[in-house]
């Protein structure tokens, strides 16, 4: 911290001013954290956290990872294999079950009634794709 008297703080500021005026200053923004918000749900990505209606919900990381792979994409179809791929990070043999129990477990947690999901839909014979729940 630095302590200036009356004439020092009218020079320092001069000087600020004379460099301001050389010197192209732009306002800093604050860090955005970004998040994927949808009614009754909030995914932050930065910080590894979901919350429905404003509560924290624990997931795994598989849940985690395939709620954030299905809600960056609303209305986009996925199959299992690509699910499987991108959250598991390995080859999609024998990847069916799987991936159908982590979303099961997935609805459980976020869906306000998982026998009828209102974010993650079933797509019968292909896979799954998240709603925007609007």
């Amino acid at each position: 911290m630095l302590i200036f008297n009356d004439t020092e703080e009218k020079a320092v500021e001069k000087a600020i001013a004379a460099l301001a005026d050389m010197i192209p200053l732009e306002a800093i923004q604050p860090p955005h954290s970004p998040a994927l918000v949808f009614p009754g749900l909030e995914i932050r990505l930065h910080q590894r956290r979901v919350l429905k209606n404003g509560i924290d919900v624990s997931l795994t990381r598989l849940e985690y990872g395939a709620l954030c792979y299905l809600a960056a994409s609303p209305g986009r179809v996925f199959t299992k294999a690509q699910i499987f791929e991108a959250v598991w990070s390995m080859g999609s043999e024998s990847c069916q079950s799987s991936v159908t129990n982590v979303i099961c477990n997935l609805r459980k947690k976020i869906e306000p009634d998982s026998r009828s999901p209102t974010y993650i839909k079933t797509i019968l014979g292909i896979g799954y794709k998240f709603v925007s729940g609007e």
